[in-house]
């Protein structure tokens, strides 16, 4: 947020009235909600892969494993589907609007220019609760029994689990053209998700590759989800601390890389 409020005070807008400024970011955040919602070829892909992975070894391979197999591939599988919004809806976007031009374009608007980053966040966490809410409903078929406070508890969980993601998304989008941008993100998503432990239980994996598992992100995401559907019992603070601390350093390296190459 900090980095949201130099941008603005960068281009001026602290001489705008408050209701102004507020109206901007309101305006920027739903085209921007708009625009994603009634993209097929992105929205269907982040909801369609998870929920037809987890249909398949969830639900329907699970069953042979008990309740518990099911429930504890519905937090790994809602993790591995909050990841794909935040990646993509951030990295791919950025990098091909950078090429078009069109940042360039919003940089030029009386606009707050954090309203362009704050409206893509508001994306990424509505695609992130979809996901969650598919999977909590395919779930049923399962007759995985959450209470209404662990459903919520995921909920909550998968959108704000997506802030990291946007971060490390925002960051590669700076690095790389629009047309090499899908390829790059899915060689960082698809490692990592396998690396975290989320298509297998960490104990299938060599050791060496579960000692490594806590480099990235999307572990300590599992790790929460799993808290949230009652699967764990450890400590919770280290595995937020490591997010923030992820969000907050990509978030930097991909504003400086904005404000001196565009």
């Amino acid at each position: 947020m900090d980095t949201l409020l130099s941008l603005d005070a960068a281009a001026g807008t602290g001489d705008m009235p408050p209701g102004r400024v507020f109206g901007a970011y309101l305006a920027e955040a739903r085209s921007e909600c708009l625009r994603y919602l009634r993209a097929p070829g992105f929205m269907l892909p982040i909801m369609l892969f998870p929920g037809m992975f987890y249909l398949v070894f969830g639900v329907l391979m699970g069953r042979a494993e008990g309740t518990d197999a099911t429930r504890y591939l519905l937090a790994s599988y809602a993790t591995f589907g909050v990841m794909s919004p935040g990646l993509f809806g951030f990295g791919v976007s950025l990098a091909v609007e950078r090429d078009g031009g069109l940042l360039t374009l919003k940089r030029a608007l009386p606009m707050p220019p954090g309203a362009y980053l704050l409206g893509k966040m508001l994306m990424a966490m509505a695609a992130a609760a979809i996901v969650v809410l598919l999977l909590l409903g395919l779930s049923q078929i399962a007759h995985v029994t959450l209470t209404p406070a662990q459903a919520g508890a995921l909920l909550v969980t998968g959108m704000l689990g997506v802030l990291p993601f946007c971060a490390l998304g925002m960051f590669v989008g700076t690095l790389i053209k629009g047309q090499g941008a899908p390829g790059l993100l899915n060689l960082i998503y698809l490692p990592m998700s396998f690396l975290s432990g989320l298509w297998f239980p960490l104990p299938m994996l060599p050791k060496v590759l579960q000692q490594a598992a806590p480099v990235w992100p999307s572990y300590h995401l599992d790790r929460l989800a799993l808290a949230a559907v009652g699967m764990r019992q450890d400590a919770l603070l280290p595995h937020v601390l490591v997010l923030l601390g992820f969000t907050a350093a990509f978030l930097v390296l991909a504003t400086r890389r904005l404000r001196r190459y565009g």
